[in-house]
Order: structure tokens, then sequence, then C-alpha cells
């Protein structure tokens, strides 16, 4: 069985019509939709009172708005389906591209992530996406064209080894890849939105740069972190001792007075820095370590 997982924050007027949609789309298939209300205001819960039902449309209203990585895992733990989709609210997502998910899926996959062609989002949406696409590919070696795209499908078995958390949604196909299960693409028809207003802005691009690099650290150095800490605190700690070494010098032998030298300061703290930061990956090291001797 399918069960579409729709979050959603202020679409009073996209609701109904994606209901309707879905429900004529898939009506040679055995499905359920999830509506998961991350805090709406404009009563569109209310909306859809008449649509909802206890066998093919269920809605979860969480109390205030948590974001859209925690409804969607909201929603997989009210879904029953073996096979979970994720789509949008707005209109854009075209329930008639479930079934290509499907038989892509069927094809020996475990996720297939959508490709939105002739993408209707504003230039600030795209630039970001043309970005994150560029980074993951250079270097997280991500062999998606679009990651950023909601619409996707999996195999409900995927949520026992990966954790949604926060805005790591994005990033869930990325995460399942370097899991080892088989992806997948497909392209997608991605429509404008008509009504309602976008969620994305200037300060979600910022938010996603932040997200881009934590997931680089996760998915690159998460099972070996003194690679990623070792190296930083090296060059801090190389540094400062060429400093130190230069100043001990300039005094021995040219007789040149420490305490008019400040850079003897610096020097040393970044001598400090590099320690402390190479000790943090140590640690991380030991907590990796003693994570998997526990499993």
């Amino acid at each position: 069985m399918l069960s579409l997982i729709i979050p959603f924050h202020n679409e009073k007027e996209n609701l109904s019509i994606l209901l309707s949609q879905i429900h004529e789309s898939l009506k040679n298939h055995e499905y359920e939709v999830v509506l998961v209300d991350d805090g709406s205001t404009d009563q569109s819960s209310e909306s859809i009172k008449d649509q909802i039902d206890s066998k093919k449309v269920y809605l979860v209203k969480m109390g205030r708005q948590m974001g859209k990585g925690k409804a969607l895992s909201e929603g997989i733990e009210h879904s029953h389906g073996e096979y979970i989709v994720f789509m949008d609210a707005d209109l854009q997502d075209d329930p008639a591209d479930i079934h290509n998910f499907v038989n892509k899926l069927n094809e020996d996959h475990d996720l297939v992530n959508g490709v939105r062609h002739n993408r209707q989002d504003n230039i600030v949406i795209k630039l970001y996406s043309s970005l994150a696409g560029w980074f993951l590919k250079s270097f997280l070696h991500s062999p998606f064209s679009d990651i950023n795209c909601g619409f996707k499908i999996f195999r409900k078995k995927l949520v026992k080894d990966i954790t949604l958390y926060g805005n790591n949604f994005r990033f869930f196909p990325l995460a399942a890849y370097y899991e080892g299960y088989k992806v997948a693409e497909v392209p997608v028809n991605n429509r404008p939105r008509l009504h309602g207003t976008s969620k994305y802005g200037i300060t979600k691009v910022f938010i996603g740069l932040i997200d881009m690099l934590s997931a680089y650290f996760l998915y690159k150095f998460a099972e070996r972190p003194l690679h990623f800490f070792g190296f930083i605190g090296s060059i801090f700690f190389l540094l400062g001792s060429f400093i130190i070494a230069i100043v001990t010098y300039q005094r021995i032998f040219e007789g040149i007075l420490l305490y008019r030298r400040p850079v003897l300061q610096y020097g040393i703290f970044l001598l400090i820095l590099g320690v402390q930061i190479i000790a943090t990956g140590i640690l991380g090291e030991l907590m990796v370590y003693l994570h998997n001797k526990r499993k």
C-alpha cells in the first residue's frame, strides 16, 4: 500500500484540489493519505473536514509550527503502507507522476527521487538548488540531479536506518545512498503555484547553506571525526608553532624583547586552539568507537 505523507502550513485553497487529484490519479491503487497540519493559522484543516475519513485520508494536527522535518516524521509514524511518498501541498507536485515513481521503485530500487523539469520556482530557489547540486556532487559525490525536490517515494524500511530530524529531510535521499540502498530518479512535472504564497525566501536559502555544511560533515566524517577536526586543528597548531619559533629565534639571536611582541600571544593562542580542536576530534573518535561497540 502507498502512504502519501503531505505536510502543510496555510494551504487552505490547495488541499481540497490536491485530494481530488490524488483520488483521481490513484483510483487503481491501494493507498492512504496522511495530511500533517504544521501549525496552520488559516483554517486549512477545517477546509477539508468533509474529506477526512478513517480509511483513506487521515489528518494529523501539530500543536504549533514545528517545521517540515518534524511534520514528515509525524506522518510516517501515522502511516500504514509499505511504500512512502513525500509530496508538497502547494499543487506544484503532480499526483499523476506517482505511477512513474511506483514503476521505477519496482525495478528493484529502494528510493526514487523526483527531478523537476521546467521548474516554476523563483530565481532565488533555482539559484540555491543549482548551488546545492554542485556542492553535493563535487564534495559528496551525490548521484542526484535535484536533491531538493520534495517529491519522492521509498520503502518504509529505510526509516529504520535513517533518522529524520530538523531540516535533514532535504538530504534524505543522500543518506539512503550512503547507507547502501539502491536509489534512482524519475522526471516529474513541476507545476506553478496557483494559490497561496511560497514558504521559501532568502532566509530559507541561508538555512539551506548551513544545512549543506551539516550534511557534508555528517555524511563525510560521521564515522571519522578526527579526519575533520584533526586537519583543521593541525593548521592552527602548525601556524602557532611557526609564529612561536620565529619569535623565539628573534629573541635569542637578534635580541628583540618579547614584551613588545604581542604576536607571541597570538602564536600561543593558535597553538592552544589547535590542540583543543584536535582533542575534539579524538573525543569524537572515542564516541564513534563506543557507539559501534554497543551495537
